[in-house]
């Protein structure tokens, strides 16, 4: 990996590695890991400086898919020795986290829409993942279909990663005045799985029960 400062100061770094699951909200849980080892730990960037960061792997492939975050925190900058203290100022420090995969040889995709309800004024839903790699819910689209199937709503939803094995609860709730026009409730999800036709876009359409638009 290489780290490029664009910036006019220079930079310090300090790198991390964590193993990565997720829970049902898709908040990141991070785990301290030997998993992934990296070099060097601390490394300072000129201006337009760049510098290269190795990183490896003491695990072997298993058959499902492993997953860890690598970061680097940005450190505040070192007081010059004999410099004057500076007068109060506001510096924004970097912090970037970038996935790493370790992939198994053979891979199996496996993303669907399940779980899908409609209670007291609210849609809910879950992205499953059966398979045994991740894959990127790049857009989730939510469509509410009147009568004569005329749209009542279009919103977005902001997709993430569902990790192997793991589903994402997305909720959403409803006007009452756009519910009580509501027949159905039309979910597409376009995901990065492009060598899987069948699962690049999930659609799913969601009658409204009676009842359902109750607050």
């Amino acid at each position: 990996m290489t780290l490029v400062n664009e910036s006019t100061e220079e930079l310090r770094f300090q790198i991390s590695v964590a193993s990565w699951q997720q829970d049902k909200q898709g908040q990141m849980q991070l785990t301290p890991t030997d998993d992934i080892v990296f070099f060097p730990a601390l490394l300072s960037l000129k201006p337009g400086e760049e510098r290269k960061v190795r990183v490896g792997r003491t695990v072997t492939p298993s058959d499902v898919e492993k997953t860890y975050r690598i970061s680097f925190e940005e450190l505040p900058p070192l007081q010059k020795a004999g410099e004057p203290p500076k007068g109060s100022q506001v510096k924004i420090i970097t912090k970037m986290s970038i996935p790493i995969f370790v992939s198994p040889d053979n891979r199996k995709t496996g993303a669907e829409i399940a779980d899908s309800a409609i209670r007291n004024g609210k849609l809910t839903f879950d992205l499953k993942n059966g398979g045994n790699v991740h894959y990127m819910a790049q857009s989730v689209r939510v469509i509410g279909l009147g009568a004569g199937n005329q749209a009542v709503f279009d919103r977005q939803k902001q997709g993430w990663y569902i990790l192997s094995g793991d589903s994402r609860t997305f909720d959403m709730d409803l006007k009452p005045e756009e519910c009580a026009k509501l027949k159905a409730v039309r979910i597409e999800v376009r995901t990065d799985l492009s060598e899987v036709p069948e699962t690049s876009t999930l659609k799913k359409d969601v009658e409204i029960p009676s009842g359902a638009c109750g607050h």
